[in-house]
């Protein structure tokens, strides 16, 4: 590929094939001229790449459950250990961390974080902001208070139930955060990551998720309004609730999960917020899709 940065001209065969990606217009082979600037940034922000890791795939209790004795709590396969769901989303440049629940802590120990941009969250139920003090380290090394996005809803509960790290009489040594208010109408960037927020409801509770690029983050999901299932279109990585096999008044179970995913027609699918009644993932794997993964702690996938 040839750029003449004085000129912004730029004659390559690849890169008419970009540009037609990009303004679905064909360009005469014998050159054109582009601003360079905003040809850098489309190409970034059409090429970037980022890494996934499930930090958590459990629901609300986590697996194994306290005090159970069932098949799937007592699998000596770590992907029958989940602790509660969270995701991690990393760029060469960004490092961003969605729901931080009681495992946070754990979760970013097993995966040696030392820095994070922000902390994008769904819901204010326990299992999505218990951990939110464990931020405290991250303050000192970044020498900074952590973005969070949430809604309203979201930050009413955060007042209170971190109300130490508010006001006059804040706790010197409590957690330092940023408060960044969305709502289901917000796009936003941290680093080099645009976001889409798209609401859902959990039961009858509206809640956020998240589009990145064609990657699509759905936690807590029982239904999508016809409106917000538009900003889901075109996904080609999906990641969505599955509780287990029976009907839930808040949750997709795993036929529901199915239909949904075959609804949305993505690339890979892959299923998290899974309870022990689940069963085991070597069990359950095989019966699966040829697209869907049933998730589990410490998985990676590469958005290319």
């Amino acid at each position: 590929m040839v750029i003449y940065r004085k000129r912004g001209f730029c004659h390559n065969d690849k890169f008419r094939a970009f540009l037609f990606y990009i303004t679905k217009k064909r360009l005469p082979k014998e050159g054109f001229i582009v601003p360079l600037q905003s040809l850098i940034y489309l190409y970034n922000k059409i090429t970037l790449n980022f890494r996934v890791t499930f930090l958590g795939t459990g629901t609300s209790m986590g697996v194994p459950v306290v005090g159970c004795k069932c098949e799937v709590c007592k699998s000596d396969d770590p992907r029958d250990t989940r602790t509660r769901t969270a995701i991690l989303l990393q760029s060469d440049t960004t490092t961003v961390v969605i729901d931080a629940g009681p495992d946070f802590r754990q979760q970013v120990l097993r995966e040696n974080l030392t820095k994070i941009d922000a902390i994008v969250l769904t819901h204010e139920h326990r299992d999505h902001i218990a951990g939110l003090d464990d931020i405290r380290p991250f303050n000192i090394w970044q020498d900074a208070a952590m973005p969070i996005y949430a809604n309203d809803a979201v930050e009413t509960v955060i007042k209170r139930e971190y109300h130490y790290a508010f006001g006059e009489n804040r706790y010197p040594g409590g957690p330092r955060f940023d408060l960044k208010t969305i709502d289901k109408h917000a796009k936003f960037t941290i680093g080099d990551l645009d976001f889409q927020a798209i609401e859902i409801l959990h039961g009858s509770l509206p809640i956020l998720c998240y589009r990145i690029q064609n990657f699509t983050y759905i936690t807590d999901c029982k239904t999508i309004s016809a409106v917000e299932f538009e900003k889901i279109i075109g996904t080609k990585i999906l990641v969505i609730n599955a509780l287990h096999h029976k009907g839930h008044y808040s949750h997709l179970n795993l036929e529901e999960a199915l239909e949904m995913i075959e609804r949305i027609n993505p690339e890979r699918a892959f299923l998290i917020h899974s309870s022990h009644s689940m069963g085991k993932y070597a069990d359950i794997q095989p019966t699966l899709p040829e697209n869907v993964t049933l998730s589990y702690d410490g998985l990676h996938y590469n958005y290319l």
